[in-house]
């Protein structure tokens, strides 16, 4: 087993951690080789009852009334310390999550900044003066005062777990809120880690409480509990909310089913988009939702492309995710892995070509691309969390909005529009934003 010292184990109350007693106990394994690095407890529903007491609790008492010049001093401090003990969460997301240790040095690194943008923002929640002379006539000023929430709970999807977490989180606090935390198992120790560089940077105790345990089950509990005032989670975790609860309108849902198309014309820096769809649709992928999944290029240059494409992908390695020379790691789970695979399988029987990859070894898969995909509803959309990219040739940009038949697909998009040095930043932002909106990826309400 690897030593785990100093990690978190379970769930954590008003800064205790919870003991065994009757809750269940799960291994975490390591996804690369299946070795135990630890077992956590998952909570109850009277641990969840009891977090959020606590967290509303502290929120009458200290959270609320806490002025924002302390609240920023928490989480600039909380910044600090995980600059200071970056190599260690660096290590435990790898070994909780497969991620390769690069990608982890720079998501813990990402997530310090988070950290400091809310610390900075707080500067923005301030009383606002508001005439009302139009209203009720001379003389008279109204006040506009920014209030925090109460209580907000939080269950983690499984991609980018810590720097999602934080995106969440830290703007919450920022504005004096307190968090009840369901983690995903993929998390659960740099979780609960990061919780005690919260404590230690000042955070009261109850002020962030945490909950492991199966998302579904625990969410429910806090999504009909009265003093949770926003649940933040994914949209798979809500799949069998009924849209006639009231409950749900005060509810914020982020993730959706995705295509995540990118564009590549005729005319652009080629060498530039194969090294940032490659990053995007392989490197990565089984933590991100915002992946480069489906890729359309212009005929053109369709043949270089694909060429082109093949050499870089064979240059990447694959293996144990500690090792800093690695590119991909393992998948979070076997289970994710084995839909990968067969997911490939089901789109060969269909007519795709898998041009390279497609095989997985455990929780391995091989860095994955495919041709032959129809821009329709019939094949599906490219899996998410997974190392696999389809490729799509087009001549007309006409011929990419068939690929828009469902609008409520595109999460995230990307366009690569020419190869010219002398353009300013400001002309290929508009030239991007042009031929996005021209084949309707942008300009209309997409969700």
């Amino acid at each position: 087993m690897s030593k785990m010292k100093n990690y978190h184990f379970g769930s954590i109350i008003e800064g205790k951690e919870l003991e065994k007693g009757e809750r269940p106990e799960v291994e975490i394994r390591n996804p690369y080789n299946a070795e135990v690095i630890g077992k956590v407890f998952y909570a109850t529903p009277q641990d969840v009852e009891n977090a959020v007491t606590s967290a509303h609790r502290i929120y009458l008492k200290t959270m609320r009334k806490m002025p924002t010049h302390k609240r920023a001093e928490i989480l600039r401090k909380t910044a600090d310390l995980l600059e200071s003990e970056k190599d260690q969460f660096a290590h435990l997301l790898t070994v909780e999550s497969g991620k390769p240790i690069k990608a982890s040095r720079l998501e813990v690194a990402y997530a310090a900044q988070v950290l400091r943008f809310a610390s900075q923002a707080t500067k923005s929640i301030y009383e606002e003066p508001m005439s009302l002379n139009h209203v009720v006539g001379k003389r008279h000023l109204g006040i506009v005062k920014r209030v925090s929430l109460g209580v907000i709970a939080i269950s983690l999807p499984i991609n980018y777990p810590f720097t999602l977490l934080l995106y969440k989180m830290a703007p919450a606090i920022a504005a004096g809120n307190t968090i009840v935390l369901n983690p995903t198992a993929t998390a659960a120790y740099s979780t609960g880690l990061l919780y005690r560089l919260f404590e230690k940077a000042g955070m009261p105790r109850g002020a962030i409480n945490i909950v492991t345990g199966p998302q579904q089950s625990l969410i429910e509990n806090l999504r009909n509990h009265p003093k949770v005032k926003r649940l933040i989670c994914t949209k798979s975790s809500a799949a069998t909310w009924k849209e006639k609860d009231n409950n749900v309108k005060n509810k914020i849902l982020l993730d959706f089913k995705t295509k995540n198309p990118t564009i590549v014309f005729d005319k652009a820096d080629l060498d530039f988009a194969i090294t940032t769809i490659v990053t995007e649709g392989l490197l990565y992928t089984d933590r991100s939702i915002m992946s480069a999944q489906h890729v359309f290029v212009q005929k053109g240059v369709y043949e270089k492309f694909i060429e082109a494409l093949m050499k870089k992908v064979q240059t990447l390695k694959v293996g144990d995710p500690l090792d800093d020379t690695v590119d991909i790691g393992p998948m979070a789970t076997l289970t994710a892995a084995e839909k990968a695979e067969t997911w490939v399988k089901k789109m060969v029987e269909r007519g795709v070509t898998v041009l390279i990859g497609g095989s997985r070894n455990h929780t391995m898969m091989e860095p994955t691309i495919i041709s032959g995909v129809k821009a329709d509803k019939s094949v599906g959309h490219v899996i998410s969390h997974a190392p696999i990219i389809s490729i799509m040739p087009f001549y007309k940009k006409e011929e990419v909005m068939a690929y828009m038949n469902d609008a409520g697909a595109v999460l995230h998009s990307g366009v690569f529009t020419r190869n010219n040095k002398g353009a300013t930043r400001k002309e290929e932002v508009n030239l991007a934003i042009e031929e996005m909106t021209a084949v309707k990826l942008i300009g209309h309400n997409l969700l």
